[in-house]
């Protein structure tokens, strides 16, 4: 089986290049592009593309933010533009960002930036069963936690890459992820 990722952006990208080897062992490629209206304005074409290539090994996965969108109208149009292009797709949202996947993993994020305070699963914001549900932005949230590495803001790239090569894929607070995970290893 062959994969192919569309995600919104190159951190979501750097991130993927290193979990998803370890949840899968299927050949894979990451298509990043310049954010989500991007992706979902080329979605449509990419995947009639797809669905042209007669593989019928190849598996395509679309990961984006949640962003402050509502969940289930996102994922239908997800949907809907895969049933417009005449193909499947694997639809998963990263919610609220990505950046809760790394919040759902605090051993992780400790183990790549060391000076991270080791309660930080203990402060009341951050412990909630699930980082999905922290308010008011997960990359808010992240680039506070990491101000002390990072004091003129967030190299998203550089933070989603040191994370999640310290992930632990089977063991992650957030739900988003969770459902991630278990979508690839469905297929």
């Amino acid at each position: 089986m062959h994969l192919e990722f569309l995600l919104e952006d190159q951190s979501m990208e750097a991130a993927l290049l290193e979990l998803v080897p370890r949840i899968v062992s299927h050949s894979f490629e990451l298509h990043s592009y310049r954010g989500k209206p991007d992706l979902l304005r080329k979605l449509e074409g990419r995947l009639r593309g797809y669905a042209r290539w007669n593989m019928p090994d190849l598996r395509v996965v679309v990961v984006v933010d949640r962003d402050h969108e509502d969940c289930h109208a996102l994922k239908q149009k997800l949907v809907d533009t895969c049933n417009a292009a005449g193909t499947s797709a694997l639809c998963r949202i990263a919610i609220e960002e990505l950046e809760a996947w790394f919040l759902g993993d605090v051993p992780a994020l400790r183990a790549a930036y060391p000076r991270v305070s080791p309660h930080l699963g203990t402060r009341r914001v951050y412990r909630d069963p699930d980082p999905d549900a922290i308010s008011g932005g997960t990359w808010e949230a992240l680039e506070r936690i990491l101000r002390r590495y990072y004091p003129t803001g967030l190299p998203k790239i550089e933070v989603a890459t040191r994370v999640a090569e310290q992930m632990d894929v089977d063991n992650n607070a957030s739900r988003s992820f969770q459902v991630f995970r278990e979508g690839l290893l469905a297929l």
